[in-house]
């Protein structure tokens, strides 16, 4: 057996270069071998975080009879979804087609052109050993039958995947989406819906934004209550900061405990905007715990940030986090142990498993330095436990979202080594993932990945490096931003408006594909069409506003139908109509510093803000911008008016006021 997966840079596929399973990485030769032998594909899907990927490879692909199996019938293949979202993106709408569900592991069953003809996602071994037989026995018998069977999927899946109609976003569709969201919001335990309860990260920025633009109270609540719901719940880390995946109940008790950095990015920046529209303590708090977690614990030697923490600890689900009350007591003493067990929710009887609890905080306590000090020594013993492992695997997107919750918290906060992080995690990202022009999808310390970025990539590093230019001033970033959007407008656009989410030069499978829903994080779509938006307004480019404007429409029926799968697509159209409201800040020292504090501290989602010297080379509004009466100054321009130049914080705030305006 052939040892394929070693060298891989992605640590779920090494983790799996061991099994007795003769693997292959996704690859041409793979296909070529099944053709050859003229057997079908096993294509499984799964990430390095993942409980139930970690279960099924222990009891499976471990096993010397499963792989005896796989290794006589078929071709196995091994993919990582991080790694490669074209490939799980097509194979996951065959799985949500044929099972009406999806999920990871994700098992799919292929013919030797890779077209799906069986998709499910775990199987526990005695079932998997039978639907291999059942396989073997179809494509042995009937394979002329499984062949059509396969065509017609594909068939299917290239009519489903292939684009609408556009609709452009009105602000009475944006009204509409808001009360859509209302409906299914849980007013006793915040969020949408019922268990399993994710972050709604970009559900939460879109009511942000709507209440920024309308002043509608009903939005602003929701965010209040979801935000404070989950930073009070088991979700959230009481102990160190950062948000585990998901609640498997509704009330954000217990979590799935795995830590991705895509959520822990955009929570992040959720909660320094609920922090900067309402100046809530809980929400500054939490930004802080965040970013810190986000520096600590998910920060690389090469300066990004690695994609998670397990939810598994050798093996056990939970086992770093959870607490008895007997635990308790033994890192704190009596007095101490019972007072932080009900302050925590730590019981007898358990919140989790085996009697053991999640921490929750429900109420701030009312001794702060007691409970500082309790917590130092919860998380210093919690330190001495196993750790889970960490998927040290950079992904473009994903640290390009870290770099823009990084970059504006670091000015708002007033923290220079959050901003300090975002421009170290940007210069390697720019210098390493940067190959020839074209962006690559991953590095493991600092090797980079053959698989080639795809359009969140694109549209994630560029909205980080907007925000890093916004933060600094510096040319670099703008013009960084824009080389990567010229890229995607050139080899990801449709001619009928939006984007796909492969290059036109990128691998042919069996469908191209496309995904304008924003789940986890926003999809590539939608994080194009908020970095064009927002380079349209810093540079006064016509042509990257009506390709942002395009793809908008792109999702405009998903946004308006299904708001809570359109976050994004929703949070960006809040942007577009509030703008573009465009602030140039000329001059220096301490006048110039509090223009640009209070530019910064406006919550318009139209708002792109450039400050320096007047005609500073590499700034577009700032030039032809000079001081008045040898004084700095602030010009606010909405759409194409312009504002008499502001002089004092107070003319700018009325200016901002004025600007902030909603479009009919």
């Amino acid at each position: 057996m052939t040892n394929r997966l070693a060298s891989a840079t992605s640590p779920y596929l090494a983790q799996h270069a061991d099994n007795p399973v003769d693997w292959w990485p996704w690859c041409e030769e793979a296909f070529a071998e099944a053709r050859r032998r003229n057997v079908p594909v096993l294509l499984s899907v799964g990430y390095s975080a993942c409980h139930w990927c970690h279960v099924m490879a222990h009891e499976s692909f471990e096993d010397k009879e499963v792989a005896a199996a796989l290794n006589d019938r078929f071709v196995s293949i091994k993919v990582d979804r991080e790694e490669r979202p074209d490939i799980d993106a097509i194979y996951m709408a065959a799985t949500a087609a044929m099972t009406g569900h999806g999920g990871w592991p994700m098992t799919c069953l292929l013919t030797p052109s890779g077209e799906p003809f069986f998709c499910g996602t775990y199987f526990p071994r005695e079932g998997f050993l039978r639907l291999l037989d059942a396989v073997t026995q179809a494509w042995t018998d009937r394979q002329d039958e499984v062949l059509a069977t396969s065509g017609r999927i594909v068939q299917a899946l290239q009519t489903a995947l292939a684009s609408g109609e556009p609709r452009g976003l009105a602000p009475a569709d944006l009204q509409e989406a808001a009360a859509r969201l209302g409906q299914h919001y849980d007013r006793v335990h915040g969020g949408y819906g019922s268990a399993p309860k994710f972050p709604p990260s970009m559900v939460l920025e879109f009511l942000l934004r709507h209440h920024a633009r309308t002043g509608a109270p009903e939005a602003l609540e929701q965010v209040r209550g979801t935000c404070e719901a989950m930073a009070r719940g088991g979700i959230y880390d009481q102990l160190a900061g950062g948000f585990a995946r998901y609640s498997v109940d509704a009330e954000w008790v217990v979590p799935h405990f795995e830590k991705m950095l895509y959520d822990n990015a955009q929570l992040l920046r959720v909660y320094l905007h609920l922090w900067r529209a309402t100046r809530s303590p809980l929400a500054e708090r939490v930004a802080h715990e965040t970013a810190r977690f986000l520096l600590r614990d998910l920060g690389t030697e090469e300066g990004v940030f690695a994609s998670a923490l397990d939810a598994d600890t050798e093996g056990v689900e939970g086992l770093t986090y959870a607490w008895t009350p007997q635990q308790l007591t033994e890192v704190l003493g009596e007095a101490d142990g019972a007072a932080a067990a009900g302050l925590l929710g730590v019981t007898a009887q358990g919140t989790f498993e085996l009697g053991s609890s999640t921490l929750q905080l429900r109420s701030d306590p009312r001794d702060r330095r007691w409970w500082a000090g309790v917590r130092d020594r919860l998380l210093a013993a919690r330190n001495d436990r196993p750790q889970p492992a960490r998927d040290d695997k950079a992904i473009t997107a994903w640290n390009g979202l870290a770099i823009a919750a990084l970059a504006e918290a670091g000015v708002l906060l007033e923290q220079p080594d959050y901003l300090a992080a975002a421009q170290r995690c940007a210069d390697f990202l720019l210098d390493r993932h940067l190959v020839d022009g074209r962006l690559r999808r991953s590095s493991l310390a600092g090797s980079v990945s053959d698989a080639m970025g795809v359009a969140e990539d694109y549209g994630d590093l560029a909205e980080g490096l907007l925000a890093l230019h916004q933060a600094t001033a510096q040319p670099r970033w703008l013009e960084a931003a824009g080389r990567l959007l010229e890229v995607a407008l050139t080899r990801f656009a449709d001619d009928a408006g939006g984007f796909f989410d492969t290059a036109d030069d990128a691998e042919t499978l069996f469908s191209r594909p496309r995904d304008a829903s924003d789940n986890a994080s926003p999809s590539g779509q939608s994080a194009l069409a908020g970095a064009l938006l927002s380079y349209a307004a810093l540079t006064g480019s016509t042509r990257h506003r009506e390709a942002a404007d395009a793809a908008l429409a792109a999702a405009g029926e998903l946004a308006v139908r299904e708001p809570r799968f359109a976050g994004w697509t929703l949070a960006v159209a809040e942007a577009a109509w509030a703008g573009p409201l465009q602030v140039a800040i000329v001059g220096s020292g301490p006048a110039a510093h509090g223009l640009l504090t209070a530019a910064r501290n406006s919550t318009s989602p139209g708002l792109v803000l450039a400050f320096g010297q007047p005609d500073a080379p590499g700034l577009p509004l700032l030039a032809n911008r000079p001081l008045v009466a040898g004084e700095p100054a602030a010009y606010v321009c909405r759409g194409f008016v312009c504002e008499r130049p502001a002089g004092t914080v107070a003319e700018l705030l009325a200016a901002l006021d004025r600007g902030n305006q909603p479009n009919a």
